[in-house]
């Protein structure tokens, strides 16, 4: 049952009061720009790992990707995989140490300004941030539209009352806080995440008579996949689709290879390697990241997929039909607000609350900062201004809330899949190659940014039916969503742009001399 408004604005006024004061105590300990740009860089292991954790996982993965799960299936479980794998383990182990050593002895104070300084080029600090200054604004519009349809759901205002105020409270420690309270507010909303998906598995499972007869429920429920889905290669909620299928060119190319490989090279993230005072403290980040991303996606698309089962022995119906106007991002929200008792409501709001602002106070960090350290004041005393780089802040999270306005629906997993396949596809190559080549070559960098970025934009635009349709472009120009037929519309744009950019710098960087040859100055 839907829990009372006047339970729900106590609770959340009080969780909302918690994180303004934990933001008024980073705002106290904000001495300097460093303090707000890299928190000091002697940040806790477990602040470090939550923080890194909270910021990965937003109402994107709960709501967006929970939606899909419930849509095409639990094959979703193999991004649960690539995240450990590749988002923690690999990230921590292979990237993040060499990442806090190098942004130390650089002083290096963002993702940018990281690659500028590596590659002794000013061409390669304002590309960065003029893509992410791009290609963020969808990321963060997703994880805003997340919170803001639980909040329309769960108190029953307006979809635009949501999003407005949802923004205004986050901006507020961010704008004054800097890195450090986004840090401290991430370790608590991450704990408060992890016992709220604990507690729905839990749930779910018990509410569905126990994980075996839930389990077998789904898989006895595959004659009622809907026909267009079957037609795409979808069996059934709990087997992969037909190889080779565009339901499972969707699932691999887009959701699982791009967030899973994405999330490498994502800017937010990144910047937490650099916080960190040594590399014991990102080993020890890692034995609590690990078991933070299994609960966080392996739960959400486990119980995005049982909605089905819930939805069709109280109401006949699987869940896209129970969807408001067929949209995915609502599935998640209904199931929590029919099936729950009131005070999980309010837990899991209190949830997604710390879901979405954990991601969106990172997110805002990193674009205002990218705008005026990177792009506008490159070069300039005020891109180290705490003045400046808070206005860039606000200004960005105006943008972010224009463009959620203009998002259809059922966007937010795809934009977030769109944001972070170009973050693989652009920055990737170059990320790797600054941190373990001794002597990178500006040349190969620039090529391999321009090629990845470009590349990705153009097969978004143009070839990919489903980004394609987002956008309109290719409709305007050709008169059709995509230019090339079947398969190509179904592949995702990191399938191609990320090997390209990965090719082109390796070619250029051995072809000048290799790792070792001195870097000219660009």
């Amino acid at each position: 049952m839907a829990a009372s408004t006047a339970t729900v604005v106590v609770v959340a006024s009080v969780y909302i009061l918690i994180m303004l004061v934990l933001g008024y105590i980073g705002y106290k300990k904000t001495k300097n720009t460093e303090d707000y740009l890299v928190a000091g860089r002697n940040v806790h292991p477990v602040v470090i790992a939550l923080s890194y954790g909270a910021t990965f996982i937003s109402t994107s993965a709960i709501v967006g990707f929970g939606g899909q799960a419930a849509n095409l299936g639990m094959g979703l479980i193999w991004l649960t995989v690539f995240n450990i794998g590749v988002g923690i383990l690999l990230a921590f182990v292979i990237f993040g140490k060499k990442t806090r050593e190098i942004g130390q002895r650089l002083k290096a104070v963002t993702f940018p300004d990281l690659m500028g300084k590596v590659y002794h080029s000013q061409f390669m600090q304002v590309l960065t941030g003029v893509i992410i200054l791009i290609g963020m604004p969808l990321y963060t519009a997703a994880v805003l539209i997340g919170g803001a349809q639980f909040i329309r759901e769960t108190l029953g205002i307006s979809y635009g009352t949501s999003l407005i105020g949802f923004a205004v409270i986050v901006a507020i420690y961010v704008v004054f806080g800097g890195l450090i309270a986004v840090m401290y507010t991430d370790a608590v909303q991450g704990a408060i995440m992890l016992v709220g998906m604990t507690i729905l598995l839990v749930a779910t499972y018990l509410l569905l008579g126990g994980v075996n007869a839930a389990n077998t429920a789904l898989t006895n429920m595959a004659d009622l996949v809907p026909a267009k889905l079957a037609e795409q290669g979808m069996n059934g909620w709990t087997v992969m689709p037909d190889f080779g299928s565009p339901i499972w060119f969707t699932i691999i190319t887009t959701l699982v290879l791009g967030v899973g490989i994405g999330v490498l090279a994502q800017p937010q993230l990144v910047v937490r390697f650099m916080t960190a005072k040594d590399n014991r403290s990102l080993n020890r980040a890692v034995l609590v990241g690990g078991p933070f991303i299994l609960m966080m996606t392996g739960v959400a698309f486990t119980v995005g997929a049982l909605t089905n089962v819930y939805f069709y022995q109280t109401e006949g119906k699987i869940a896209i039909q129970m969807a408001s106007g067929g949209n995915i991002d609502t599935i998640i929200p209904i199931f929590i607000n029919s099936a729950m008792p009131e005070w999980f409501v309010v837990l899991f709001m209190v949830t997604l609350l710390a879901a979405a602002m954990s991601t969106l106070s990172s997110l805002f960090h990193a674009m205002g900062t990218a705008l005026i350290c990177d792009v506008w004041g490159r070069g300039r005393e005020c891109a180290l201004s705490l003045r400046s780089n808070q206005l860039g802040i606000l200004l960005m999270i105006i943008i972010s809330v224009i463009v959620a306005f203009l998002m259809p629906g059922s966007i937010i997993a795809i934009a977030t899949a769109m944001f972070m396949g170009l973050c693989a596809s652009a920055f990737l190559p170059v990320f790797a190659v600054a941190v373990y080549c001794k002597k990178p070559d500006p040349l190969a960098a620039k090529a391999s940014l321009v090629v990845g970025a470009c590349t990705w934009f153009i097969w978004a635009l143009f070839v990919n039916a489903r980004y394609a349709a987002i956008f309109g472009l290719s409709k305007a120009l050709f008169g059709k969503v995509g230019i090339l037929g079947y398969p190509w519309s179904v592949i995702d744009p990191l399938i191609i742009a990320l090997p390209l950019s990965a090719i082109t710098i390796l070619i250029l960087q051995f072809s000048r001399g290799g790792c070792r040859r001195e870097a000219q100055a660009a």
